[in-house]
């Protein structure tokens, strides 16, 4: 102990940043000169505020600031003490990224996302519902629950609707963006499914935990048993058809010694979706002065493209569940697909001849399930529409779907355009080729 003490403060603090917090304090009771090193030495708190919470002032848990970091990491100990702590800092670490990215590319969210809910709003709904929410279910409501579409702070003019933080995609009339639900809506939902519709009688430990907001009727549930996310699909309504929306290997509530290993599908979920978003897969997409987060693919492999005489398309799909009907062979799976064509700075090319513009008279596709054709469609336009493609003008996109009987599917073919205009053509017509993209059940479900 005497050659301990003997050691240098700036060597003990050396010493004691390689410990774990707990063991810091429990150092500090060794001696009275080892509390001055362990307890009274903020710098060190710091570091285990900075490790544990990825704090760069000491705050508590909502955000208040705090004396000294010491007392900071001690109100977060106090607040989440009843959960196993590398799940605690594990939820923290999923908000924070998705936070961190929402402020960089769509802020409008963060005026929705709701104050972490107290134990006693969690006990509550439990008992109302008759539930017991898994752990890490519990600890992402702790700090967020949910998303609140009728803030009075909501700015800017993006419409409620599509401020869904899951995000959502759009063909025809057909349009979902979904959003989380705060407790106390879940606890709504959840009794409307149960009083009006019978639904989750037979499946009593089903809560509605995400849904929609828009016209397309898109609602996610949590088996609180399990700990699986299911969506529902076209047929939710009629005998209660969901699909699971992670992979169920993946899933263990059991509490290990650490707690380290215990995830939801909810948990794995949102970290799935934070992932993409932060690798640039799904995006926020503008339309005029609307944007919400588009669940279309922009990189590949999902997303396919193909460049021929200037004209550049790219392709990609996403697996439509509420529209999917698992009981006709027919419509058994619904594919919505969304095309990007733009036209070079140079303009259209063709026998080294440039062209200021295009426009399309024709389209092609070609859908296959595994390696079979299943469709040859051939037609004028796209959507009723003939787009007319300039340089340095903003992409035409649209959006249409297919039905497909099984998978894995895919789709290819190619648009005749006509250089200049069709109603003054300047060249012959040729065709710009749309690179086959696939048409796959996710491992993930949004």
């Amino acid at each position: 102990m005497a050659a301990l003490e003997s050691v240098g403060g700036l060597a003990m603090h050396v010493i004691l940043s390689k410990l774990a917090p707990n063991d810091a304090a429990l150092v500090a009771c060794v001696s009275r000169r080892f509390r001055t090193w362990a307890s009274d030495d903020d710098s060190l708190w710091s570091k285990f505020c900075s490790d544990d919470f990825q704090l760069n002032s000491p705050l508590d848990p909502v955000g208040n600031p705090t004396a000294t970091f010491k007392e900071s990491y001690g109100t977060w100990r106090d607040a989440f003490h009843m959960y196993p702590w590398p799940l605690v800092m594990r939820v923290k670490r999923c908000w924070d990224r998705l936070k961190n990215w929402f402020a960089a590319n769509f802020p409008e969210i963060l005026a929705t996302l709701r104050r972490g809910a107290s134990e006693e709003e969690i006990n509550a709904l439990e008992m109302s519902l008759k539930v017991k929410l898994p752990l890490p279910t519990r600890v992402l409501y702790r700090f967020c629950d949910g998303q609140d579409l009728k803030a009075d702070n909501l700015t800017g003019r993006v419409p409620q609707s599509l401020l869904g933080l899951i995000g959502g995609y759009s063909f025809y009339d057909h349009q979902v963006n979904v959003f989380l639900l705060p407790l106390e809506q879940i606890v709504e939902e959840t009794k409307d499914y149960i009083q009006q519709l019978g639904l989750l009688n037979s499946r009593p430990k089903y809560i509605v935990v995400a849904a929609s907001c828009t016209y397309g009727e898109k609602t996610f549930f949590l088996n609180c048993r399990s700990g699986q996310l299911h969506v529902g699909t076209r047929n939710l309504l009629t005998d209660g058809e969901m699909i699971p929306c992670v992979p169920g290997s993946l899933i263990s509530l059991l509490n290990d010694r650490d707690g380290s290993q215990v995830q939801d599908a909810l948990l794995l979920w949102l970290e799935e979706h934070c992932r993409r978003l932060e690798s640039g897969i799904i995006k926020v997409h503008q339309d005029g002065e609307l944007r919400g987060i588009n669940l279309f693919p922009e990189l590949p492999p999902l997303c396919c493209t193909a460049i021929t005489n200037g004209v550049k398309v790219r392709a990609s799909a996403v697996f439509v569940p509420e529209g999917s009907n698992l009981e006709d062979e027919d419509e058994k799976y619904l594919f919505a697909y969304s095309v990007h064509m733009s036209l070079s700075p140079e303009g259209c090319i063709i026998s080294g001849m440039n062209f200021g513009s295009c426009q399309l008279y024709w389209r092609h596709w070609v859908i296959r399930i595994g390696d079979a054709v299943v469709d040859n469609v051939n037609g004028e336009a796209v959507i009723g529409k003939f787009p007319l493609l300039r340089p340095g003008e903003e992409e035409f996109i649209y959006e249409s779907y297919t039905f497909l009987s099984s998978l894995p599917g895919s789709i290819e073919g190619c648009f005749t355009f006509v250089p200049g205009r069709l109603a003054d053509p300047s060249s012959s017509p040729f065709e710009a080729q749309v690179a086959r993209f696939p048409l796959l059940l996710p491992d993930y479900i949004f």
